[in-house]
């Protein structure tokens, strides 16, 4: 069995302040992957893993991918 690693971008990223809204959380963490360089199919892969599932599965995440605050 191969492991594989997700990402994790030194980035942080607010996420605090979006009162729960998945998409305003979405887009934040798109924006920190982007300034911290990430690519378009890094981005693509963070957004698969991300609707994935339910909103806690988002948080996880997002904390997985980013820095979060």
């Amino acid at each position: 069995r191969i492991e594989t690693q997700i990402p994790h971008f030194d980035v942080e990223v607010q996420l605090t302040g979006n009162d729960g809204n998945a998409l305003a959380i979405m887009g934040a963490v798109v924006r920190g992957l982007k300034k911290a360089g990430a690519t378009p199919v890094d981005v693509d892969n963070f957004r698969k893993e991300a609707m994935s599932g339910d909103y806690n599965n988002l948080l996880a995440t997002a904390q997985r991918w980013v820095v979060c605050l």
